[in-house]
């Protein structure tokens, strides 16, 4: 049997395991159940140019017509952060989320996760709201005309 990293040609550190837990994979399966022709709005690794090794992870919350708004988010490992990767995958989603007809992209960071709040202001991004996530808490609401 062929491991994920062997079929798409990428070496997949063990760390990405450490960032996928049961609500975000019943929710990437939930997805997929409802659209299965929503690829554009799934998870998808980053990538690193240089040697194809698997950085991080990006995506949306689900397709439109499931999450009701198109919402980034992104995961950079540890050691690979502070390069830009994160602004990187954020203006790749919103090119991705222009492309597939959104007008507004969101994107929801825990008042404590300065590092992100810094990366969504830097590309254009407005706070304008918090809510409660069930799973993380507090987080303040970013959104972005496009």
């Amino acid at each position: 049997m062929n491991t994920a990293g062997e079929l798409q040609g990428f070496s997949f550190p063990l760390a990405f395991l450490d960032t996928i837990n049961e609500s975000f994979l019943t929710n990437q399966l939930r997805n997929i159940d409802l659209t299965p022709s929503g690829q554009d709005w799934r998870i998808r690794a980053i990538v690193r140019e240089q040697d194809d090794v698997v950085i991080g992870h990006c995506g949306f919350h689900g397709p439109l017509e499931v999450a009701g708004r198109a919402e980034i988010g992104y995961t950079i490992f540890p050691e690979y952060r502070d390069n830009g990767y994160a602004t990187e995958a954020t203006y790749a989603l919103i090119d991705l989320a222009r492309k597939n007809g959104s007008k507004v992209v969101f994107a929801a960071v825990s008042p404590n996760n300065l590092s992100s709040i810094r990366v969504v202001e830097k590309v254009g991004f407005l706070q304008t709201g918090v809510q409660v996530n069930e799973v993380d808490g507090d987080e303040y609401v970013f959104e972005m005309s496009i």
